[in-house]
């Protein structure tokens, strides 16, 4: 990597809940360890089912069992399926979302750690995301202080940024999670929509930058 400029610039957009995304993340823990001095990763946060409010049906439940044996066939990553016996789950990623974005504004240095930790915590662990208890428990794990977590995250002003974050990722296109974007001087610029491997990813950094 000693060809590389410094100060690359990346958009990881993703959600806690996107099982893409959980298989995802450790690629880009990876990239950013092997660029260390050459790449800055910015983690974005994308509207998946945000404010749902009606419990998952058979057909969506088929649906995400299949997504999930995807990728764990190519990831070999964990997963617990008895998540699917769940008789009323609503799926609203919004909660753990903004729980993410708090952890970004008063910890940034933890995001990528802290998004991993959620990511294992839903997918292998069951852990229902929506209920405050087990936010607070999670960003505990990374010592971030329940009262100073709670303040933000109940506040309107997180609420309305979480807003406007789920509309900023809409307006660039970012429909498919996870998604990567170099940051250019005409805007972000995609380079993958759905999971690529680390190799595929650095290649499309290096014919683009």
């Amino acid at each position: 990597m000693r060809n590389l400029p410094p100060n690359l610039s990346l958009l990881y957009i993703t959600n806690p809940m996107c099982a893409w995304c959980y298989g995802f993340t450790p690629v880009m823990r990876r990239l950013r360890a092997l660029w260390q001095g050459h790449l800055d990763v910015q983690v974005r946060f994308g509207d998946l089912q945000a404010h749902e409010s009606h419990p998952l049906q058979h057909d969506q439940k088929e649906r995400l069992a299949i997504s999930w044996h995807r990728v764990q066939e190519r990831t070999y990553l964990p997963f617990e399926y008895r998540f699917f016996i769940q008789r009323s789950f609503v799926f609203n990623t919004e909660p753990a979302c903004r729980a993410m974005l708090c952890v970004r504004l008063l910890r940034p240095v933890l995001t990528l750690e802290v998004l991993r930790a959620m990511h294992s915590a839903f997918f292998v662990d069951n852990i229902d995301l929506k209920e405050t208890r087990e936010l607070v428990r999670l960003v505990g794990l990374f010592g971030i202080r329940e009262n100073l977590f709670l303040t933000l995250f109940e506040s309107d002003e997180i609420m309305q940024q979480m807003e406007e974050e789920f509309a900023f990722v809409d307006d660039i296109g970012a429909t498919t999670f996870p998604s990567v974007y170099l940051n250019t001087s005409d805007g972000p610029q995609r380079l993958t929509a759905g999971y690529v491997d680390l190799h595929e990813l650095e290649q499309r950094i290096l014919q683009l930058r």
